[in-house]
């Protein structure tokens, strides 16, 4: 059974740094592209981040380009997001998904970023919270 489960969400104050992660089971992560998305209430699902099946290649929304890492572990069935120099408006759920499509390239995408309609697997997400 396919499963995300992300975790490392919480409270920290602005400026400061969280890592999340995400452990994919159920099937072999290697060979699909995986994305960070996040919610807050009122607001669609937005993709932040997106990390290539092939090469690893990571590519970013342009609200946290610069702060923002995506990274994985293919031998951990493992993906993260580093966080850093987190803002309030960072604050938000934090979703791992994935469209399932081998091989299929972040840049199948516009922008280089997974939409939220193409996703087939979510976890069920983790808060961050940025605030003082």
């Amino acid at each position: 059974q396919v499963g995300l489960v992300e975790s490392g969400g919480g409270l920290v104050q602005p400026g400061g740094s969280l890592r999340l992660a995400c452990l994919a089971s159920g099937f072999t992560p290697d060979y699909y592209s995986f994305g960070w998305f996040r919610q807050v209430p009122g607001k669609e699902r937005e993709g932040v981040a997106c990390v290539s099946s092939t090469y690893g290649t990571p590519y970013y929304a342009d609200s946290v380009k610069g702060r923002f890492t995506i990274s994985r572990e293919n031998h951990k069935n493992m993906v993260y997001l580093q966080m850093n120099s987190l803002k309030p408006e960072d604050t938000a759920v934090y979703y791992c998904a994935t469209d399932m499509v081998p091989g299929r390239d972040c840049t199948y995408y516009r922008g280089n970023i997974m939409g939220r309609a193409d996703m087939e697997y979510w976890g069920k997400g983790t808060l961050v919270n940025v605030s003082s």
